[in-house]
Order: C-alpha cells, then structure tokens, then sequence
C-alpha cells in the first residue's frame, strides 16, 4: 500500500522537479467526449457562418468576417470565396438583441461585391448601439469601404490597402441618360453613407473615386493603411491587439454609463 503511495506521489511530483508528467495514452470517453464537444462548437460556428464567440477575455465579443466577395441577389460560382448578406443580417440583429454579447469584432478582407448588399450590412452596423470595431486586413475595397467605416471606431493594417472607385454594373446596360443617372444616384448613396461615418469630405471621396492618374486599365485610388489614415477614411493603424484593446474599452465605458443611469433612475424613484 505505501509502494502504491509513493508512486503516485511520485508521478505528480514531476511538476516541481521541472520536469513533465507522463500523460496518459488514452483519455476516458466521457472526458473525450467532453473535450471534443468544447473544441468543435467554435470550429462549427467558424465552418458554417464564419464568426466565433470568444468569452476568454474580459468581455463576450462576437468575431465576424466579411471576406472574399460579397454576394448580392444572385449566387456566385463555388469557387468564389463569398460572404453571404442572408447569412451577416440575421447575425447582426441576434447580436444586438443578444445581452450576453458585450461587443463585435469585424474583421474584413475583401474586394467589394454588391452594391445593396454591401450597403444593407453597412446600415445596420451603424445603427447598432453595441460597440463595434472594424479591423481591415490585406484588402478592404470598393463596397468594402462602406462596411469598415460603419464601427464606431476602425482599425486598418499598414500593410493593408483599399480601393475607392466608382459604381460598376455588370451584364446588360442600355446606354440611355437614364442609366447614367442611375449610375450617380447609387454613387451619392455610397459616398454620403461613407462621408457620414467617417471624416472624409464627400468632394475628396469624390476626387479619389475618380482618379485617372494612378490605375492603368481602371480609374480610382489605392490607399495604403497609413493613407487611408490620413484621409480621414479609417481612424487608425493598427492590428488585432489594438482593435480588441479598443472594443473594450468603449464595452467599459457604456457599462459604467448604463450603471450612471441604473443609479439615476433609483434615486429618483426613491425621492417620490
């Protein structure tokens, strides 16, 4: 019986000596069954929408990713990375109505896509009153713009870029007045969304738009992080660290308003 003692004393003993403990060959099916459920819940959410709740940290921060091409009203072939606005929209709203979750992370690279779709998601980020932080990562072009400027702060890596240009249509266009009015009507929308919720001027946003001087088969701009910095398009460089850093503290800062405000009402409720 001491034997036994002493061996297990020993096994576990290992830890203070520096050195490591024998694992074990094979882990218990319930403990295995356990891990394996806790490990495939972030990997399935991952999988089938692209977002991921972290609750590790401080806070609960949902991720979203809006990558590759934006899907509008029409399927893209399969070999096309898409994000899915069906899928972004019903997302936003669980998130905003979801009182467990403090806060979004969106995190972007992509080269723009549809025009509406691209545009429904930007508004109903804007209109959320949880915290949101943008992060763009290698790209965030044409209607991606819209979307990294609609958190109520933006992060943009150096080395990331994106591209102001203006509306194109694909497919059948009748060349008629009418549909170049429509062309400037859509482009007043994008430019007024952005100019909204950034501190970009909408006759500099324009100017960028239709540059002719720096594409050679297109006209536009390409800005570089720090340049879209600058132009008063994305508020600041930065990476993940800093985005996250970022979104709790305004987390912290509506916690202790709402707290202010729980007080208020208390105090007056008390005085009648």
């Amino acid at each position: 019986m001491s034997s036994k003692k002493s061996k297990n004393n020993s096994e576990y003993s290992g830890i203070k000596d520096n050195t490591v403990p024998d694992i074990p060959d094979k882990i218990p099916d319930s403990d295995a069954n356990a891990v394996s459920e806790f490990k495939d819940k972030p990997f399935e959410q991952i999988v089938e929408s692209g977002t991921v709740i972290s609750s590790n940290g401080n806070y609960t921060v949902q991720c979203m990713t809006i990558i590759g091409q934006i899907e509008g009203h029409y399927i893209l072939s399969p070999q096309n990375k898409t994000t899915k606005y069906e899928h972004i929209i019903p997302m936003l709203v669980a998130v905003e109505q979801n009182e467990m979750i403090d806060g979004l992370l969106v995190i972007l690279n992509t080269v723009g896509g549809d025009v509406e779709a691209g545009l429904a998601i930007a508004e109903l980020m804007a209109g959320m009153k949880k915290p949101i932080v943008s992060l763009v990562l290698g790209g965030g072009h044409s209607i991606g713009v819209p979307i990294a400027v609609a958190a109520k702060k933006s992060f943009i890596a150096k080395s990331a870029t994106m591209t102001i240009h203006p509306v194109r249509m694909n497919g059948l266009m009748l060349g008629v007045p009418q549909a170049f009015e429509y062309f400037q009507r859509m482009q007043q929308r994008i430019t007024g969304f952005v100019t909204e919720n950034s501190n970009i001027s909408a006759e500099r946003y324009n100017e960028l738009s239709i540059n002719t001087n720096e594409l050679v088969m297109d006209i536009g701009t390409i800005l570089d992080g720090e340049d879209a910095v600058n132009e008063g398009l994305i508020d600041q460089t930065g990476s993940l660290n800093d985005a996250i850093s970022a979104l709790y503290e305004m987390i912290e800062n509506e916690k202790k308003c709402d707290k202010k405000k729980k007080t208020k009402r208390n105090s007056k409720k008390q005085a009648k």
